[in-house]
């Protein structure tokens, strides 16, 4: 507002209330009103009426002054803008109003200003009614209109100068508004991809980083021989912490973790792929020592003891590493390596790093590929039944025969039960297989009883998922009755371990199938807890030695290794013969030690020196 009411009246504005008479202010009150209502206009009306006086003031003195000048003209117009009344109404009401009454309510005459006893006469403004010719009254109303012409000129310019003024405030109020939206965005958007991209809780990069991290470093030329490492980071035991102290304490320790871990890797990217696991990329590796630097830096740092809520805590961590060229290789390649080579590192007791193994990953990639394919194998009918001999030491008689499982692989041949026993385990298939070993071996069994009455018993490997299931008395009843086998022609063998490990009722199962007549042999005895006392109560009519012991009477002997192992070996037959057992030597190779095991009182042996497992055709020739 250019007019302020606060401010000391402009001299030139000032009113002249002793000079111009009331009409004066009657003038301006009539300029008020009209003016009214065609603009916002900041004031109060007295203040209005206050400067419209200043206005006329300037007006009349613009009509009198000599030589006259239209410059005063101008500025009016000009003030009348500033003061707000800055309409196209505003204006023809301003020319209208002191066209009509500035000259007769200031009762001006052609000779100069009005007198106080002029002030106010109604032919003031003219040589009279009926005055011939001009006068000069004309020349005054001539001033009056050139005057007027000049207001609304200058009143023109100073709306187009405000109109313009006002159009670069706002272009400049646009642009600085759009300086700060778009600085604001700026500032959004780096707010949405931090979260976006980083880890609410230990504020790491996220997954999503440090995939396009990855990504970034493959994109680069990899042809020049550039090298890269991963460590995958696991927490070992961690969610012992989140059970017994809860989450709170488990997120305040993965947060201090997350800080050890940047402050160890240096400045390599550390990301929390979720949960306890975190990820370090280090690249333009020389060598996998520099990755191995890092590894040991982040198992040091996540060593360190932490305090959660006022207690201490330590964690450790198993780290999967991968170090390689870029060229010849993807992301997905190094993230399923490094994954891999966590699980290693797990494996092999935690709080340790695994380094990635070309030939060990084709060897579990290997075990995979037969793990999958072992129930549409089963199905298939592609497993068979081999069969080594027992044969009697003191005569050479053959006792029984052990079924021992082969696998008649379409592509890798015949396969040995090392190569898919513990895959069968690891994937609970040992059950099923299990179970179709030893109806086999029941049906070969009963056809070797039709074929000679001093057919040998089979004696089948049991797994401990089969000694544990509640079905296995059932199930060996069925068989027997279903081949119609004497219950002694059938021999169940569990490991020494297994037989440690049973349940109550698994012992139960057993002593119910030893009740039926079936045999139960102690297999591999010597390698496990070796405590005699538990045959005391169980089942148990045969031990099989392992052939660890029975390696040693290879040697000479009078080499002091081979003469223990002999007194070791007696030991055990004595024990055995004690408790009524008979004793099997496994893995008896060389007639030497067939020898020595005959001068100890072992019973029976198996092994390549009696006969190396075989198909049911050859049998039926021994027979």
């Amino acid at each position: 507002m250019i007019h302020d009411p606060d401010a000391k009246p402009d001299p030139v504005a000032a009113p002249g209330q002793d000079r111009y008479g009331p009409g004066l202010a009657v003038f301006a009150r009539a300029w008020a009103k009209a003016v009214t209502g065609t603009s916002y206009l900041p004031v109060t009306p007295a203040q209005l009426e206050e400067f419209l006086e200043g206005l006329t003031v300037r007006l009349v003195e613009a009509l009198h002054e000599e030589p006259f000048s239209l410059r005063r003209g101008y500025q009016i117009g000009s003030d009348l803008v500033a003061a707000h009344i800055a309409s196209a109404e505003g204006l023809g009401r301003t020319i209208e109003v002191i066209e009509l009454r500035l000259l007769r309510d200031l009762g001006l005459s052609p000779a100069g200003p009005p007198t106080a006893a002029s002030a106010g006469s109604p032919d003031a403004t003219s040589g009279g009614p009926g005055s011939g010719g001009p006068g000069p009254g004309d020349d005054l109303r001539d001033r009056m209109a050139r005057l007027l012409g000049t207001v609304a000129i200058g009143y023109a310019r100073a709306l187009r100068d405000r109109t313009l003024d006002e159009q670069e405030s706002i272009r400049r109020a646009a642009m600085v508004a759009r300086e700060q939206a778009e600085h604001a965005l700026r500032e959004s958007e780096a707010r949405f991809r931090h979260q976006a991209t980083h880890d609410p809780l230990t504020d790491l990069p996220n997954r999503a980083l440090f995939a396009e991290r990855l990504a970034g470093v493959f994109e680069r030329d990899g042809r020049s021989g550039r090298r890269l490492g991963v460590c995958f980071v696991d927490l070992d035991g961690f969610k012992m912490v989140n059970d017994t102290l809860g989450h709170q304490a488990g997120d305040q320790l993965l947060v201090s973790v997350a800080r050890n871990l940047r402050r160890g890797a240096g400045e390599h990217l550390v990301a929390r792929m979720g949960g306890d696991e975190f990820v370090i990329l280090v690249e333009d590796t020389t060598c996998t020592d520099d990755v191995l630097k890092v590894a040991d830096a982040a198992l040091a740092a996540v060593n360190e003891p932490y305090v959660v809520d006022g207690q201490e805590l330590r964690v450790s961590a198993s780290i999967g590493i991968v170090e390689r060229p870029v060229a010849g290789t993807t992301p997905s390649d190094v993230m399923r390596a490094a994954n891999i080579t966590l699980h290693w590192a797990k494996s092999s007791g935690k709080s340790r790093w695994a380094l990635f193994d070309p030939e060990r990953n084709e060897r579990e990639l290997t075990r995979y590929a037969l793990s999958s394919a072992m129930p549409a194998a089963l199905e298939r009918g592609e497993f068979c039944l081999d069969y080594q001999p027992l044969v009697s030491l003191c005569d050479g008689r053959l006792l029984g025969v052990e079924a021992l499982v082969r696998w008649r692989h379409p592509q890798l041949g015949v396969l040995r039960p090392d190569r898919f026993i513990g895959l069968a385990e690891e994937t609970g298939l040992i059950v099923r297989l299990g179970s179709w070993v030893l109806a086999e071996a029941c049906r070969q069994a009963r056809r070797w009883v039709g074929l000679s009455e001093k057919a040998p018993f089979v004696s089948v490997n049991l797994a401990v998922r089969q000694v544990r299931g509640p079905g296995l008395v059932k199930e060996v009843t069925g068989l027997l009755r279903e081949h119609d086998l004497p219950p002694d022609r059938l021999q169940l063998e569990i490991t020494e371990s297994a037989m440690m490990n049973t349940a109550d009722e698994s012992v139960d199962n057993l002593r119910s199938l030893a009740d039926l007549g079936v045999r139960i042999a102690i297999d591999d005895f010597g390698t496990g807890y070796s405590n005699l006392s538990y045959l005391r109560t169980l089942p148990v009519c045969e031990l099989k030695v392992a052939g660890a012991f029975v390696e040693g009477l290879r040697a000479p002997a009078t080499e002091p290794a081979s003469v223990t192992d002999e007194r070791i070996l007696a030991t055990l037959v004595s024990l055995a013969h004690t408790l009524d057992l008979t004793v099997t030597a496994e893995g008896v190779e060389t007639a030497t030690q067939a020898d020595r095991l005959r001068a100890i009182g072992c019973d029976a042996a198996q092994g390549w020196h009696f006969g190396k497992p075989m198909p049911p055709s050859l049998v039926d020739a021994l027979l």
